[in-house]
């Protein structure tokens, strides 16, 4: 039976009709949408409609009538405070699947600006960093970031701070404090860690939308339900669903 995952529509244009046509019958998918969509989609795919489209995708998946949830085009804020609501939690935490212009994939966190900012966050991000990485067969190890190289010590304090920080994430862990070597970081490791929120999107805000690198969605991974979140300025959500399905199949298995 395929796996079920609902995908967020503010308006089903052209970005969401490509995706299903692409996913094709890898995956079962449900659109939540508003009034009216299930008249653009056709037969193409399962449309559930509703005045507040956020809230039927996250309860939905509360409930278990999906198997996975992903974003889409839904807004961020209100889909997101959705989904603390109903998952009991007062922060998100996500983990980005990226990959280079030369289509090296590795994982990638924090991605948001309010998250990564303690240690305790950063270690969080590397041991549930690693589940997803064995799961996926991603390069062994994982790299944390600091803002800048060893010998750059005692130029800044906050500098300073993220290399100290770095040394004891990496201590804790296992992991390798690889400075501020992002460049060799994203191609030896399957999982790296960012110095802090600001740093980490705007790393992934520079590699997808100007570096000609890829953003495959962002696995929420304080929750106990697989939901994914995207970028509305995505292409397409083709990705996004696949990883979901694949995160679904590995925990029904």
């Amino acid at each position: 039976m395929p796996v079920r995952v609902g995908l967020g529509v503010a308006s089903p244009d052209e970005r969401i009709l490509s995706t299903i046509r692409a996913v094709g019958g890898e995956a079962d998918i449900v659109l939540f949408s508003r009034p009216g969509a299930a008249d653009s989609v056709g037969s193409a795919a399962t449309v559930v409609e509703a005045e507040e489209p956020e809230a039927a995708l996250v309860e939905a998946l509360a409930e278990g009538r999906i198997d996975a949830a992903v974003r889409g085009t839904l807004p961020a804020s209100s889909t997101l405070k959705a989904l603390k609501q109903a998952m009991g939690v007062d922060h998100l935490e996500r983990i980005a699947l990226l990959e280079t212009a030369d289509g090296h994939l590795f994982l990638f966190a924090p991605v948001g600006v309010d998250e990564g900012w303690t240690v305790a966050e950063k270690v969080r991000f590397v041991e549930r960093g690693r589940e997803i990485a064995r799961s996926f067969g991603l390069a062994e190890g994982v790299a944390v970031l600091s803002g800048g190289r060893l010998g750059d010590l005692g130029r800044h304090p906050a500098v300073d701070r993220t290399m100290a920080d770095a040394e004891l994430v990496a201590r804790l862990t296992g992991a390798e404090h690889t400075e501020i070597l992002i460049e060799e970081a994203a191609r030896r490791y399957g999982m790296v860690v960012a110095p802090d929120g600001v740093s980490g999107n705007l790393v992934f805000r520079t590699l997808t939308f100007l570096g000609a690198g890829k953003g495959h969605g962002a696995p929420v991974v304080n929750i106990d339900k697989i939901f994914v979140d995207t970028s509305r300025a995505s292409a397409d959500y083709t990705n996004a669903i696949m990883l979901a399905k694949s995160l679904a199949e590995s925990r029904i298995s």
